[in-house]
């Protein structure tokens, strides 16, 4: 069976997409607009694409700031390197590109990354999106488009993951995802970091 995991908050023990944002643009503003549009995303009036839009067009650092900002504060969680050797994981993220490989080079791992990208321009951030059509599951592009043929195993945390997770075989959760799954009836497997699933799937 495939493993699939996502990055941020899963991979990383923080989101790097928030912390970037929280750093890099005016607090006041941004908790204000976070605030707006989370409420506007749970309610389904906006989609996750709608709001990373409005978000990261208020981004106007140069990407090598972001990139080096990253590099000092993003964590991975333990037995990451291990899982990658062992089991060869496709990352699926809603994050980028430019963001996400200097973390890996850091941590010295080769990994299968399928990631949107992005234009870091000084007049705010312009996203370049991996998929552009709209999932038949939930109406709008996803994670779903990007995931490999065959069975899989899905790791994920949050709303992003929401939608891949419910076409896995075997899901491993936390935080936000968790409690989707857990509100739906939906069976997963809790993990604290990547040793958990490690074992899980050494088992199984």
């Amino acid at each position: 069976m495939q493993l699939v995991i996502d990055w941020d908050g899963t991979v990383t023990e923080r989101d790097t997409l928030l912390l970037t944002l929280q750093h890099f643009i005016e607090p006041a503003i941004f908790e204000r607009l976070e605030a707006e549009l989370d409420a506007e995303l749970e309610a389904g009036t906006m989609t996750l694409r709608e709001v990373m839009q409005r978000e990261f067009a208020l981004l106007t650092a140069p990407l090598d700031e972001v990139v080096a900002f990253l590099l000092e504060h993003a964590r991975v969680r333990p037995g990451f390197a291990q899982v990658v050797e062992r089991f060869d994981p496709l990352i699926l993220s809603s994050s980028f590109h430019e963001t996400i490989e200097p973390v890996l080079a850091r941590e010295n791992v080769t990994a299968r990354v399928r990631a949107n990208r992005v234009d870091a321009r000084p007049d705010g951030w312009r996203i370049r999106w991996l998929s552009e059509a709209d999932c038949a599951s939930c109406g709008e592009p996803c994670k779903r488009a990007s995931l490999p043929d065959g069975p899989f195993a899905y790791a994920g945390d949050g709303y992003s993951d929401r939608c891949a997770a419910l076409a896995a075989d075997r899901v491993f959760a936390r935080d936000g995802l968790a409690r989707y799954l857990r509100n739906r009836g939906v069976a997963y497997e809790p993990f604290t970091d990547f040793h958990d699933i490690a074992a899980a799937l050494s088992v199984s």
